[in-house]
């Protein structure tokens, strides 16, 4: 696979989304999103239009299991989650893909600081780049180091010259894959009534950090 790595501490990889994939997922949310479950009542982002694909927890007040993907669909993003376990030299663990839902972010709407879960504290979480304003508007100061529309990961390290986030320069296509107590959030845009559009899978994992352990180095 072509990845890229970047460590905070935790590790992120980021994957490039087959084009298959990445059309199939585009086509089935702009056909059926009039259809699918809103997913606001269990998200954190202040955003109107958040609907979910996937749902295999228990049922809610909030949410009920449905499924509105493929196999094929499915099975990729076991793929891409087997192979960040297997990156990291984490052992045989149980995985179950818990919910999968799309953000359609507008103008001056954003996702605060949060980290995720399933039905499990331990697992990996993503987010997927569908689709994006070409003007992400006026950065009011600091315009060297554009901010507005950025996805920002937080590392738990700490102290002189470790590395403590990433807001990576996003491109349509990218998929970043992350444990679920790495915090994150998504800052506003301004100025265009273009949206941007994401989606996140949730794994859960059943991760025993002894007994899943196969060795101490990093693959390169």
């Amino acid at each position: 696979m072509n990845i890229g790595v970047v460590s905070l501490g935790q590790t992120i990889l980021k994957y490039q989304v087959p084009l298959e994939i990445f059309v199939g997922l585009n086509e089935l949310y702009e056909k059926q999103k009039k259809q699918l479950p809103k997913a606001n009542k269990q998200l954190v982002g202040k955003i109107v239009d958040e609907v979910s694909l996937h749902y295999s927890g228990p049922d809610t007040d909030k949410m009920t299991r449905h499924n509105f993907l493929p196999q094929d669909i499915l099975k990729w993003f076991m793929s891409v989650f087997d192979h960040y376990l297997d990156f990291n030299n984490i052992g045989t663990a149980d995985k179950s893909i818990n919910s999968i839902w799309v953000n359609e972010m507008k103008a001056h709407e954003y996702n605060p600081v949060h980290i995720h879960q399933g039905r499990l504290w331990t697992g990996l979480s993503s987010v997927m780049i569908m689709k994006l304003p070409k003007d992400t508007g006026v950065e009011y100061s600091a315009e060297q180091k554009p901010m507005n529309g950025r996805l920002q990961i937080i590392g738990a390290s700490n102290g002189q010259f470790a590395k403590t986030d990433y807001s990576p320069d996003i491109k349509i296509g990218d998929f970043y894959v992350f444990p679920y107590d790495m915090r994150h959030c998504v800052y506003p845009f301004n100025g265009t009534k273009e949206t941007r559009r994401t989606l996140v899978c949730n794994v859960d994992v059943d991760y025993n950090p002894v007994a899943s352990r196969t060795g101490s180095e990093m693959k390169l």
